[in-house]
């Protein structure tokens, strides 16, 4: 049985560490590891490769995999790997949801807490080195309670469940925005379906962004959408870019339709020097690390290795995606 490895991108912790193919050489010594640290052989290494663990393939890749049973990504997004040739396949994918979603969640609440209590603002003002207690007093956007507050999470997967719990533990309210709203979710005190969105939307203090890219969510929230939040609202993304009209948000920003927003990821990645949104007071940016961690690769490998014995076994896998939804 063959293990094909390819985790390549241009920020070094999102690529594989040397170490987590000599763990799995020395925990499965049955199984045979290539580790590729590019693309150049994909096509010939993954020909007879039983499985493969990777976030991107493109379609001659599947067309070249004659044994592929079964693809784990490492994001939890899986949008770059489905291509025409994967979803008629009988390949099973699998992703890294749980070894993601509660720390992407922690990055999110910490983004609510930041836009509520001011913190860019008050970090303007110690750069200036003013006391501005008046000044975060008198501004339109006053500091926050989130008791009570009306969190809206748009969905309530493997970042949303955690955030819901979270913030039901601050007294937050919590309402869902999910594909399935019949499905009850614990600390999810009311749901929507994503025809119902604009509803939710009207509710909401703060908009959390945690669904994964699919053909019905890019550009979820266009203007039509952004013109639902109330004046005092927030939105936050912890998504993709690519899940905001990004011209319509600054549109909206620029006008101050609604609060503002804090952005852990944009639809270009990294976000190029002349974007607007770098320049905007009423927005929060960080460098996509909502999941970044020392401990990632650890959870990524007892992650893979509970599935990997699961397959040996051949026993039903975790985490699996349905490829026809994208997530």
């Amino acid at each position: 049985m063959k293990l094909l490895i390819i985790v390549h991108h241009r920020f070094e912790l999102w690529q594989a560490p040397a170490w987590f193919s000599d763990r799995l050489r020395k925990d499965f010594p049955s199984i045979e590891v290539v580790h590729l640290s590019d693309y150049d052989r994909v096509t010939d290494e993954i020909a007879d490769a039983d499985i493969a663990i990777a976030w991107s393939l493109r379609g001659e890749h599947i067309r070249a995999a004659r044994k592929l049973k079964w693809i784990h990504s490492t994001a939890t997004a899986v949008h770059a790997l489905m291509s025409p040739e994967l979803r008629a396949s009988n390949i099973i994918v699998s992703n890294a949801r749980d070894v993601h979603g509660p720390v992407v969640a922690e990055h999110a609440l910490a983004l609510v807490f930041a836009l509520a209590k001011r913190l860019p603002q008050a970090i303007r003002y110690q750069q200036q080195k003013h006391w501005a207690q008046s000044d975060m007093w008198q501004a339109d956007e006053r500091p926050h309670e989130l008791r009570d507050a009306t969190i809206v999470i748009v969905g309530v997967g493997g970042i949303g469940r955690p955030l819901a719990k979270m913030a039901g533990a601050l007294g937050m309210r919590v309402i869902g925005v999910r594909q399935h709203p019949e499905r009850q979710v614990e600390g999810v005190d009311a749901q929507y379906s994503f025809d119902e969105i604009e509803n939710a939307l009207r509710e909401a203090d703060f908009v959390v962004l945690a669904v994964p890219v699919t053909r019905k969510t890019h550009h979820l929230m266009n203007a039509a959408r952004l013109a639902c939040l109330k004046r005092d609202a927030y939105l936050i993304n912890v998504g993709r870019g690519v899940l905001i009209d990004e011209d319509a948000l600054i549109d909206a920003l620029r006008a101050r339709r609604f609060a503002g927003a804090a952005l852990d990821v944009t639809t270009q990645e990294p976000l190029p020097p002349e974007s607007p949104l770098w320049q905007m007071d009423n927005v929060l940016i960080t460098p996509h690390i909502a999941g970044v961690t020392g401990k990632m690769w650890e959870r990524h490998y007892d992650m893979f290795v509970e599935n990997l014995q699961r397959f040996l076994r051949g026993e039903p896998l975790r985490w699996v995606v349905d490829k026809q939804e994208e997530y």
